[in-house]
C-alpha cells in the first residue's frame, strides 16, 4: 500500500477549562489515502469537530504524531502551517464563512492571493470554478445577495481556487434545505471522482452515507472505522474532470502582494467608511495643524525678514566713535566724501553713500514743519532700496553743480501739500534755501521703521555747502554686492577704513546680524508650536491604534477565515499594518488640503502676508502619517497575527 496522504498516530487533544483539563481526542489512530471520500460522524461534542481542525492543520494535537504526504507538522512553524493549509487544503464550512465585503469571484480568489498567483490568472481561475458550479452569473454578487446554496458553492469554490487536494467540508449541508443540500453533496461526489481527497464531518446519516468510508468518533475515541457501499444509483455518473493546478505554487514577487494588501485594504477601508473616517479624524487635526503652523510660521519669517530687509539688510552703516552712546562721537569728525569714493571701488561693495542730516524747518506757503533734513548722494535711494511714488531722485550731475532739489517723503507731501496738490515742481525753503520737490518716496509700511516721521533729501554737497555748512560725515552707508557674505565685506570695510585713518576711530553696524537673530528666533519659535502640534498628531495616532484595535475585534472571524485559506501570520500582520498606514495617509491628505483652504481664507481676511508652503513641510507631512500608522498601528496588526485560527472563526 502507498504511503497515507493524511497519517494520524497516538492523536490526543486536550483544554483547559479553568481548574479542569478537558480531553477532546484520546489517542486516536488514523489513515487517509489519496482520493479517499471519508465521512466522520458523531454526536455534538464526540470531538469530530476537533479532528477534522487537526486533520486541516488549524488546530494542533497536544500529543502524537499528524503527518501529511509524510511531513510532521508538529515540526512546523506557523508559516510553514499557514502554506501547508493553503497548498493542500480546501475548508467547506457549515456556515460559509465568506466574507460580507467582497463579492464572490474576490472570496473565491482569496486564497490564490496568498499564493502569489498573479492576477490574472486567478481571476480565469475564480470565473471558471464559478462557472462550473452554476454562478457565472453571480460573480459580482456579495453575500448578502446569494441564497444559502449559493453561498455554500461560492465556499466550496474557494476550497479549490489552489487545487483543493483535500477538501474538509463540516456540516457543508446542515444550514441548507433538502434541495440544496443534494446539489452539495452532488458537487462533492463529483470533486471526489475527479480525484480530490474529500473528508465530511457530519452528524447526519443520510450525509455520511454518501463517502465511501465512514468513520464514527465518541467521546473522543474512533469507535467504527468501516467501508460503505453507495447505492448503484448514488454514484456520480462520469463527472467532468477539471485539470487541477499545481499543487505547489511559486510565490511572486513580494512588491506583488504589497499591491495586494493595498487593494484588499481599500476595500476593508470603503466598506467600514463611518469607522474609517472616526479614525482618520485625529490625524486629520493633527497634520493640519503642523502643516498650517509651519505655513504660519514661514509666512511670517518672511515678511519680518522682508521688512528688515527694506531698511537693508544688505546694508553696512559706519558711524564715528567707538559704539552707539560713545560720547566722543560727536567731535570725531574724520568721516569724510574721499572715504566714500574708496568704499565704492572695493569689489565687494556695489554702492556707498555719504550721510549728513539734521531736523530744520520745511515752509512751504503758510505751513511750517520740523523735518529731518538729510544730505546723501546720487547712489542712496540705490543703497537703501527706496521707490519713488512720482517723479525722480536726484542726478551726479545736480549733486555737481549743488543744484537746489530735494526729495520729500510721503509723510512730508502730505503734511505739506495735503492731498489735492501735486508737490512735484513745488517749491519749498529748507532752512532758509529754496528748494524744488523733484520727487516723493513711497509710503514706508516697514514694520521695523517708524511711519510718523518727515524725512526730505537733498544732494550732499547741496546740503553740506549751502545749508548745514558741514564737509564731515554723520556717517555712510555701504550696500554689498549680491551673493557676497555679509561678514568678510564687513571686515574688508573694516580694513580699508581704519588703513584710512589710521587708526579705529568708527564702528560698524551690520542689519545682517538682525536678520540672523531673527530667523534663529523665527526657527525656534516655529519648532516650538510644530511640538505642539505633534502632540495633536500623537493623539491622532493612540486614537488610530484604539480604533484599530477595536477593529480586530470586529474582525476576529474575517482573521480566521483568512488564515483558514492560507494566510500566514506576517500576510496578517502586513494586512492591518498597511490598513493603518493608508488610514494615516489618506487623512494626510485631507489634513494638507484643508491646510491650503486655510491658507485660501488666510489671504482673504489678512493682506500684509500670507502662509507660505513648502515641498519639504508636505512631505514631513506624509512622512508622519506613515510613521504614525507603523508605530501606532503595530500592536492591533500584531493582536490579529496572533489570533487563534479556530477561536477566530467561532466568534460571531
Amino acid at each position: 500500500m502507498s504511503q497515507p496522504l493524511l497519517q494520524l498516530t497516538g492523536i490526543s487533544r486536550s483544554f483547559t477549562a479553568g481548574d479542569r483539563e478537558f480531553l477532546a481526542l484520546k489517542n486516536i489512530n488514523l489513515s487517509i489515502q489519496a482520493g479517499e471520500m471519508v465521512a466522520i460522524t458523531g454526536a455534538s461534542g464526540s470531538g469530530k469537530s476537533t479532528l477534522m481542525n487537526i486533520l486541516g492543520c488549524l488546530d494542533y494535537a497536544t500529543a502524537g504524531s499528524y503527518q501529511v504526504n509524510g511531513r510532521e507538522t508538529r515540526d512546523l512553524d506557523d508559516q510553514a502551517l499557514a502554506e501547508l493549509r493553503r497548498d493542500y487544503f480546501g475548508f467547506i464550512f457549515q456556515r460559509y464563512h465568506l466574507l460580507p465585503h467582497l463579492n464572490a469571484m474576490h472570496n473565491v480568489e482569496m486564497p490564490a492571493i496568498y499564493a502569489g498567483t498573479p492576477e490574472s490568472k486567478r481571476h480565469q481561475r475564480a470565473r471558471e470554478l464559478l462557472a462550473r458550479l452554476g454562478l457565472s452569473g453571480h460573480l459580482d454578487h456579495r453575500p448578502n445577495q446569494l441564497s444559502g446554496g449559493q453561498q455554500q458553492r461560492v465556499s466550496i469554490a474557494r476550497a479549490l481556487m489552489n487545487g483543493g487536494e483535500v477538501i474538509l467540508a463540516d456540516e457543508p449541508t446542515g444550514a441548507l434545505d433538502t434541495s440544496s443540500g443534494k446539489e452539495v453533496m452532488r458537487i462533492l461526489q463529483e470533486l471526489h471522482a475527479a480525484g480530490h481527497t474529500v473528508i465530511i464531518v457530519t452528524h447526519d446519516p443520510k450525509v455520511a452515507a454518501n463517502a465511501e468510508r465512514i468513520i464514527e468518533v465518541r467521546d473522543g475515541e474512533i469507535v467504527s472505522d468501516r467501508a460503505n457501499q453507495r447505492p448503484a444509483d448514488e454514484a456520480p455518473s462520469e463527472p467532468p474532470v477539471t485539470p487541477r493546478p499545481a499543487g505547489a505554487r511559486r510565490l511572486v514577487a513580494s512588491l506583488g502582494l504589497f499591491k495586494e494588501a493595498f487593494v484588499m485594504a481599500w476595500v476593508a477601508l470603503i466598506s467600514h467608511r463611518m469607522r474609517t473616517l472616526l479614525t482618520m479624524l485625529g490625524i486629520v487635526i493633527g497634520i493640519t495643524s503642523v502643516v498650517s503652523i509651519v505655513a504660519i510660521g514661514e509666512g511670517a519669517k518672511r515678511y519680518v525678514l522682508k521688512d528688515i530687509q527694506a531698511i537693508g539688510s544688505n546694508t553696512i552703516d559706519i558711524f564715528p566713535g567707538a559704539s552707539f552712546g560713545d560720547s566722543r562721537a560727536a567731535v570725531i569728525q574724520t568721516l569724510m566724501p574721499a572715504d566714500v569714493v574708496a568704499l565704492n571701488q572695493l569689489y565687494y561693495v556695489d554702492s556707498a553713500t555719504p550721510m549728513v542730516g539734521r531736523n530744520l524747518l520745511l515752509r512751504y506757503g503758510n505751513i511750517d514743519l520740523n523735518a529731518t533734513v538729510n544730505g546723501v548722494s546720487h547712489l542712496y535711494f540705490q543703497v537703501r532700496d527706496i521707490k519713488l511714488a512720482a517723479g525722480i531722485a536726484f542726478s551726479e550731475n545736480d549733486a555737481r553743480r549743488q543744484a537746489q532739489v530735494v526729495v520729500i517723503d510721503h509723510n512730508t507731501r502730505n503734511r505739506l501739500f495735503g492731498p489735492d496738490v501735486d508737490p512735484l515742481g513745488q517749491v519749498i525753503l529748507v532752512g532758509n534755501l529754496p528748494c524744488t520737490v523733484i520727487g516723493v518716496t513711497r509710503e514706508n509700511k516697514n514694520m521695523f521703521a517708524a511711519s510718523n516721521l518727515l524725512n526730505v533729501w537733498l544732494p550732499y554737497e547741496t546740503a553740506a555747502g549751502r545749508v548745514l555748512g558741514q564737509r564731515h560725515l554723520d556717517s555712510i552707508s555701504v550696500r554689498i554686492k549680491d551673493g557676497q557674505p555679509s561678514k568678510v565685506v564687513e571686515e574688508h570695510v573694516q580694513k580699508l577704513m581704519t588703513q584710512r585713518h589710521g587708526t579705529k576711530d568708527f564702528f560698524t553696524n551690520n542689519l545682517d546680524s538682525i536678520m540672523q537673530t531673527v530667523q534663529r528666533t523665527s526657527r525656534s519659535l516655529a519648532l516650538l508650536l510644530s511640538l505642539i502640534a505633534v502632540i495633536s498628531l500623537v493623539v491622532g495616532g493612540i486614537g488610530v491604534m484604539n480604533i484599530m484595535l477595536v477593529s480586530v475585534t470586529e474582525r476576529t472571524r474575517e482573521i480566521g477565515i483568512r488564515m483558514a485559506v492560507g494566510a500566514r501570520q506576517s500576510d496578517i500582520r502586513q494586512q492591518f499594518l498597511v490598513e493603518a498606514v493608508m488610514v494615516c495617509l489618506i487623512g494626510g491628505a485631507i489634513g494638507i488640503a484643508l491646510s491650503f483652504s486655510i491658507g485660501y481664507l488666510f489671504t482673504l481676511f489678512i493682506k500684509e502676508w500670507e502662509m507660505v508652503f513648502s515641498m519639504g513641510s508636505i512631505i514631513t507631512a506624509f512622512a508622519c502619517s506613515t510613521l504614525i500608522g507603523i508605530v501606532f498601528g503595530f500592536v492591533p496588526a500584531r493582536n490579529a497575527a496572533r489570533l487563534d485560527p479556530i477561536e477566530a472563526l467561532a466568534r460571531d
